[in-house]
């Protein structure tokens, strides 16, 4: 195997063993060589550019402190903050609804844009409308959802799920991009041209001349939020291609759902945040467009604004002393950008909108480990640490994964592993019960010779990616005694 062409990768590999079922999705990733050409080739190159605007600045670690502590802030109180906000949006002209969970913040939406009496909204990309599945609820209800980010709208357009946290459609190159432009652009709206290349500026140009249309005759916007600030109640969103920013500002109705997380207490902690978002998501200094807005202006913007605050499993990550500091994270996906698993297999194996290591903490906090992906995410690591030098506000996500491969061995009971550790606590704890495991061993060390032993009944998982070491014919004791003659101490 070699660095630029990616050979076939096993579920048996090191790096995914020990997961308790490794998911269908990330077995069919390890098997898309194209796909992990280029995941690797976009993942490498976006971090070089992080790497290089993160060593021109020296308070670098004093920023992600200012960004954890704010965080931490807000979640400590984030009841008090969170009513707060509540207040200065109301105070500026918007509507505060609460969503206790997806159904709820879903019927929300659909509720404001049937009272509109349109058949369509535009949309900015927002995980947390993803995380919802607010698209498939509107269509279901026969409301067109138009994603307006150039990356979202190849998603859509490919009738496929994103599998990046900054890039939804990282896994495809040009080629492909250009092959879905041609056939699904006519079904729904201006076809690509004909002569459409495989040339980036092109394809830019072909989804903007696709999206005009529906930006100017949009009449519902609907987004998310990057930060909610508390004591002005404003909203924040950054992006990188302007058309948030047409989607905020031309529509007549904006809705804005926006995880409870998205909080922070004031304008000033709002500054750490623009330094640490760009130069850890897109690895630029500053972000192309940063877009505010504070309730309803009169004749300047959208006349009438929605803001739906969602909860969705949010409080009982909360509630966890240790879990809690998943809730910092300010999806820049600098921990996808650095994970030697995520590289592998890509977004579509953690079997939600939140991939990489940050999904793999996050997933079955807000979810429960009752299925089995949600089981197997906190073994999807390596456990190297490079996602915690990575994250901007210093969410220790390897300390998570410890944590939460412990809750889902607890929650299964007993299993051969655990009888296994009793077994060898109640061997290791006494001296002459360790010396009758030591003289067995001895004996069938001579027994096996100098054979490798390749698998062993009930380890098959462990087993599959290493040799199991061939026991010695002899103890350190015995081999003492016959050359020097005399009892160990």
């Amino acid at each position: 195997m070699t660095a630029t062409t990616p050979g076939p990768l096993q579920e048996t590999s090191p790096i995914f063993v020990g997961m308790p079922k490794f998911p269908q999705a990330a077995r069919t990733a390890l098997a898309n060589t194209q796909q992990r050409r280029n995941l690797r080739h976009a993942t490498h190159t976006i971090r070089d550019k992080r790497a290089r605007v993160v060593a021109e600045v020296p308070e670098w670690e004093a920023l992600r402190v200012a960004g954890a502590q704010a965080k931490d802030e807000a979640l400590t109180h984030l009841g008090d903050y969170l009513e707060q906000l509540e207040a200065s949006l109301t105070a500026n002209g918007a509507t505060v609804h609460w969503a206790r969970d997806a159904a709820e913040a879903n019927r929300i939406v659909l509720d404001i844009v049937r009272s509109k009496e349109v058949d369509e909204v535009v949309k900015v990309k927002s995980m947390v409308t993803q995380e919802i599945e607010l698209n498939e609820a509107l269509e279901a209800a026969g409301i067109h959802a138009w994603e307006t980010d150039l990356a979202e709208l190849i998603v859509q357009l490919g009738h496929d799920r994103p599998s990046h946290i900054l890039v939804p459609a990282i896994h495809r190159n040009r080629s492909e991009i250009r092959d879905i432009f041609r056939r699904e652009m006519g079904t729904v709206g201006r076809a690509a041209p004909d002569d459409l290349t495989d040339d980036p500026a092109r394809l830019a140009e072909a989804a903007r001349l696709h999206l005009r249309e529906k930006f100017l005759r949009a009449k519902v916007g609907v987004s998310g939020a990057n930060f909610a600030v508390a004591d002005t109640g404003t909203l924040v969103v950054v992006e990188s291609e302007g058309n948030g920013r047409m989607c905020l500002t031309l529509p007549e109705t904006l809705i804005s759902v926006v995880g409870i997380e998205k909080v922070i207490p004031s304008w000033e902690d709002l500054s750490p945040m623009l330094q640490l978002l760009p130069r850890s998501s897109t690895g630029e200094r500053m972000n192309p467009y940063t877009t505010m807005w504070t309730g309803v202006h009169e004749g300047d913007g959208p006349q009438e604004v929605h803001v739906v605050l969602l909860d969705n499993g949010r409080s009982h990550v909360l509630a966890d002393r240790v879990g809690r500091q998943a809730l910092r994270c300010i999806r820049c996906s600098a921990c996808l950008n650095v994970c030697p698993v995520y590289e592998r297999t890509g977004g579509h194996a953690y079997g939600s909108v939140y991939p990489g290591p940050i999904g793999a903490v996050l997933n079955p906090q807000l979810r429960g480990t009752v299925s089995p992906v949600d089981r197997s995410l906190p073994y999807a690591s390596s456990l190297c640490g490079a996602c915690f030098d990575a994250c901007p506000v210093r969410i220790n996500i390897p300390e998570l994964l410890v944590e939460l491969r412990g809750r889902v061995v607890d929650e299964a009971g007993p299993s051969a592993e655990s009888a296994a550790m009793r077994a060898a606590a109640w061997v290791l704890s006494d001296p002459r019960r360790l010396a009758g495991a030591q003289r067995a061993a001895t004996t069938a060390g001579r027994l096996v010779g100098s054979r490798t032993i390749r698998s062993v009944p009930g380890l098959g998982a462990w087993t599959n990616a290493r040799d199991v070491p061939t026991p010695p014919t002899e103890t350190f004791r015995q081999w003492w005694a016959r050359e020097r003659g005399t009892e160990t101490p």
